[in-house]
């Protein structure tokens, strides 16, 4: 089933209640020329030794340094979940969801079809399920240098330390739970399509800020959305084009590519030329995660 994604009293991340309809909830230097007659040819200085990749802590030191600290507060939006980009960045980010699970494992080719015609770039989060579902379709997304792939979780649960419920889904029910739900997927990911995903984004996008701090030590950005594009894939086209007409600098969108017969697609797909002239115009573009974050991420090693 889609992820569902309530209103919010900030922000653009929902249309009016009324619009969605009662109870519907469900982003150096420069070498001379060594022709010219500055002096004689000097050798290029030493490459650059590569940053060491970060080094993901044991599932028992996760268990034995957080098993007493407190979870604090369960949400969207809580301490250490980046919702937009970086002041730094010139630009927006479309991201979408791959749920996986009986209701949730398919694919919409039209929405990925106008990404292509558009060369709008996309990071797409993807969850185990759907990747196990679909692996062909895992390969030739990750094969795209329009896309990147990132972490949408084992199970699609709430990422959480006690097991706190998002929309009547029961998050993970401790750290343990929270650190496979994470590395599981990370791993599988990594192992079957060598894909290094930097970002991840929990089932139903709630989180406990314990999850985030977890998270991040374990090398990847919790990464949530300013504008609500698709309700969880239950607007109509009309209201994900009017959704993704309204991203501006530093917005990062989320919308689904597994429920084709919603109206993520056409809604998208219009409302594209709009967006992509409107962020040109102040001299922006559509970004991938990791080109707005940059020196921020850092895929984990196992």
């Amino acid at each position: 089933m889609p992820t569902p994604f309530p209103g919010s009293p900030t922000g653009r991340r929902t249309l009016l209640a009324g619009l969605l309809g009662t109870g519907a909830t469900l982003l150096a230097s420069c070498a001379a020329d060594p022709l010219s007659p500055r002096g004689p040819r000097q050798p290029p200085p030493p490459a650059a030794a590569p940053a060491p990749a970060r080094v993901v802590p044991s599932r028992s030191a996760v268990l034995s340094a957080y098993a007493s600290k407190h979870s604090g507060a369960f949400g969207l939006e809580v301490k250490g979940i980046e919702l937009g980009l970086p002041a730094s960045a010139r630009g927006a980010a479309l991201t979408f969801d791959a749920c996986g699970g009986p209701s949730g494992e398919g694919y919409d080719d039209a929405l990925i079809a106008a990404l292509r015609k558009h060369r709008a770039p996309a990071t797409l989060f993807i969850n185990q399920r759907w990747a196990a579902a679909n692996p062909g379709l895992v390969r030739e997304l990750a094969a795209d240098p329009l896309f990147e792939i990132a972490n949408h979780g084992t199970t699609h649960a709430p990422l959480a330390s006690r097991g706190q419920a998002a929309y009547g889904i029961p998050g993970t029910a401790s750290i343990a739970a929270a650190y496979d739900e994470i590395m599981d997927n990370q791993r599988y990911l990594a192992d079957t399509f060598g894909v290094q995903a930097k970002f991840f984004r929990s089932g139903t996008a709630h989180q406990d800020e314990l999850g985030a701090a977890l998270c991040r030590e374990l090398g990847l950005l919790p990464m949530n959305f300013t504008v609500n594009l698709d309700a969880g894939a239950t607007f109509p086209a009309a209201s994900v084009a009017s959704q993704t007409r309204a991203l501006r600098a530093g917005d990062v969108g989320i919308g689904h590519f597994n429920r084709p017969a919603s109206g993520t697609a056409r809604g998208v797909s219009e409302a594209l030329p709009a967006l992509l002239e409107s962020l040109a115009a102040r001299n922006l573009v559509l970004l991938r995660l990791s080109e707005a974050f940059g020196a921020q991420t850092g895929a984990p090693s196992a």
